[in-house]
């Protein structure tokens, strides 16, 4: 609905400036969630998806109505961390700060072992790695088998940021 609202104004000025004499060959627009909505509008004569090529956590939410993933794309973008300080059970601290990953779209999601770990901001170089106290026995065991020297590997919130 949305982007049918979009391709309605910009067909609109579209019209506008051709009604003026004023010739717009090339109509863009579009971005990794939507490019193919406006690809097949038959307006924009280019679309401009950019964060296809390393997709990131916050596209890894887009469901469709039977809540499978929409996107014909796949992850490519992670964060390497390596556990720093394990000094306090329950809580351990990584080498990955905001200078690594963008919080804007919120934080970044761990896979393999480090799963049930959550990301918290620590700073520009550290992360603040913990399991929530809600989470089952098993899950939050996993933080106090993470040792000084542990690697994860983590999905950026936003990868654009994470990358410029």
């Amino acid at each position: 609905a949305a982007v049918a609202k979009v391709v309605a104004m910009t067909r609109e000025v579209v019209e506008a400036l051709g009604a003026k004499g004023i010739a717009c060959p090339v109509v863009t627009g579009g971005g990794t969630g939507t490019f193919g909505f406006e690809a097949e509008s038959g307006l924009f004569t280019e679309v401009q998806p950019g964060s296809y090529i390393f997709m990131d956590g916050d596209y890894g939410k887009n469901l469709d109505e039977s809540g499978r993933f929409v996107s014909a794309f796949e992850q490519s973008l992670f964060i390497l961390t390596t556990v720093q300080s394990a000094s306090k059970r329950g809580w351990r601290v990584c080498d990955a700060g905001t200078k690594a990953c963008s919080l804007d779209s919120g934080p970044p999601a761990f896979l393999g072992r480090f799963a049930p770990v959550e990301y918290a901001c620590g700073g520009d170089e550290h992360g603040l790695l913990s399991v929530p106290a809600s989470a089952p026995s098993a899950d939050r065991a996993v933080i106090d088998d993470l040792t000084v020297g542990s690697k994860g590997r983590m999905v950026p919130g936003h990868c654009a940021p994470t990358c410029n």
